[in-house]
């Protein structure tokens, strides 16, 4: 199992590149998120790899970094979601996108993804929502960031004031929205039960 391609990036497009590792030419799929992060043609680089194997053929996915591969997998489990559509919807939407709109069961954003249809964006929600940390969606980064701890307690503040998770995270997300920082828990607080 081929799990990273690191070498000389020959040629890249928006849908593919090919890589040269010790003299051997990978042609790599890629999806435009990746694709825009990627270094000059001729550059070095590092591409985590997710090797599709079928009856007919060996295909290699590239990803830019660990949380597009893992989105990737999780996405191949849905059902009816094959590696091509995982692909286009990773092209349409960023990893935290994406994450938000399957936290908020958002349909109509993942089925504005070309080629995605209302079942099946419906089915992606249903199916990874207990599997994506809303709190780490609204923030982008690790949970263990201090400004996870300040939006989980937030939210875990407002949903014991009675509001379900998906609203109170909502709330937060409303205001982070409008922040250029995270504010510290009782302002975030605050402004979300103020913006209701």
């Amino acid at each position: 199992m081929i799990v990273y391609l690191k070498g000389k990036l020959i040629e890249k497009a928006p849908s593919t590149v090919i890589i040269d590792v010790g003299g051997v030419g990978y042609e790599v799929f890629i999806s435009v998120n990746t694709y825009d992060r990627l270094p000059a043609s001729g550059s070095e680089c590092m591409l985590r790899t997710y090797h599709h194997i079928r009856e007919d053929a060996q295909i290699l996915f590239g990803f830019f970094d660990e949380k597009e591969k893992k989105m990737f997998e999780m996405l191949l489990n849905v059902n009816g979601v094959g590696a091509k559509t995982a692909l286009s919807i990773l092209s349409g939407l960023t990893v935290i996108e994406l994450s938000l709109c399957i936290a908020e069961s958002n349909i109509k954003r993942i089925s504005s993804v070309h080629g995605i249809g209302k079942k099946t964006a419906e089915r992606i929600a249903m199916e990874l929502r207990d599997k994506i940390n809303p709190f780490e969606a609204l923030s982008g980064s690790d949970s263990n960031q201090p400004e996870n701890t300040i939006i989980r307690d937030a939210v875990m503040a407002l949903t014991s004031l009675g509001f379900t998770q998906e609203k109170a995270t909502k709330m937060v997300q409303a205001v982070l929205a409008k922040e250029k920082s995270t504010p510290d828990t009782e302002t975030l607080l605050r402004k979300a039960l103020s913006s209701k």
